[in-house]
């Protein structure tokens, strides 16, 4: 998947986590107000790939950051989209189903955090819908 986006031009990679809780809805976090991409966006527990990690370490990394949930198993893949990157870098996020050990989020960079129903889920991009939409009979 890295090789590919090499191809493509990028040269960040990010991953993020689609989490469910037992009664399926799913985690979002919640942008501060003055955050990248317009604050106030609701995401998925995402972050950067450092240099010297593969895709599913960072995977569980920035989930224990971003949310202090532990992941216990990576399910499917469920795409990718680019965006530009706060410091105008071409960045490729790879999304996965994740399952945790609990659903007690403790949030250290965003304001809130939401587990969505269906309708919740429409207060993300476009782009995070999508990937939602893959989500559709994958499970981790």
């Amino acid at each position: 998947m890295t090789h590919q986006a090499a191809a493509d031009g990028i040269t960040k990679h990010v991953v993020g986590a689609v989490i469910t809780d037992h009664d399926c809805l799913i985690l979002l976090l919640h942008r501060t107000a003055d955050d990248y991409l317009g604050g106030g966006l609701w995401e998925l527990p995402s972050g950067g790939v450092e240099p010297d990690e593969n895709l599913l370490d960072a995977l569980h990394r920035e989930v224990k950051e971003e949310t202090g949930l532990t992941i216990t198993s990576v399910g499917g893949y469920l795409g990718h989209f680019d965006y530009l990157s706060k410091s105008g870098k071409k960045t490729r996020q790879f999304n996965f189903t994740a399952t945790t050990t609990n659903d007690r989020v403790t949030l250290t960079e965003h304001d809130a955090h939401l587990w969505a129903d269906q309708a919740g889920r429409g207060r993300t991009s476009s782009a995070v819908q999508t990937v939602l939409a893959a989500c559709h009979g994958h499970t981790a």
